[in-house]
């Protein structure tokens, strides 16, 4: 029966695996393999793929009958999906830098809600200010309207007044 699995290979402690077709009762790193298929870098860093696998290929011995183990399925599964959003495949769900990029976007949008909360506040302020200027500017008219009304009337008063005392 075939098997689609891993092969290692690489250095001591910088492991490198092959995703290769071949017969399930092979060891794993016999070398007797019938295809290489792809590659699997659980440590690559910077620039460099960390899966890359041939997509039809791997169809096409899955179609024959070859049985695929976990991990390749977990790889392919990833794999297809950054081929998809056209990212590099990448086994680390949560990095620092994606949790940083995360924490900052989250801060720009708290500092945007908190400047859109600020900037509704200052208009509302200004709002009441200007209804509060208009307010006291009425209040200055009918103040000036009523001392004008209240002054003739003072003075008719002080006439009439002045013209009694005359008598």
């Amino acid at each position: 029966m075939l098997t689609i699995r891993l092969a290692r290979g690489g250095a001591k402690k910088k492991p490198y695996y092959s995703i290769v077709v071949t017969d399930s009762r092979n060891a794993r790193d016999s070398g007797a393999i019938k295809e290489k298929i792809g590659y699997y870098n659980p440590v690559a860093r910077g620039n460099e793929l960390m899966i890359h696998m041939d997509t039809e290929r791997m169809d096409h011995w899955i179609a024959t009958g070859a049985q695929t183990s976990e991990k390749v399925k977990q790889l392919t599964k990833i794999f297809k999906k950054a081929q998809a959003s056209g990212e590099k495949a990448s086994m680390r769900t949560r990095t620092s830098l994606t949790t940083k990029q995360q924490e900052k976007e989250a801060a720009a949008k708290q500092a945007q809600k908190e400047a859109e909360k600020a900037a509704a506040e200052a208009e509302k302020a200004a709002a009441e200010a200007e209804k509060a200027a208009a307010e006291a500017e009425k209040a200055a008219a009918e103040a000036e309207k009523a001392d004008t009304e209240s002054t003739p009337e003072a003075e008719s008063t002080a006439e009439s007044e002045s013209s009694e005392a005359d008598k």
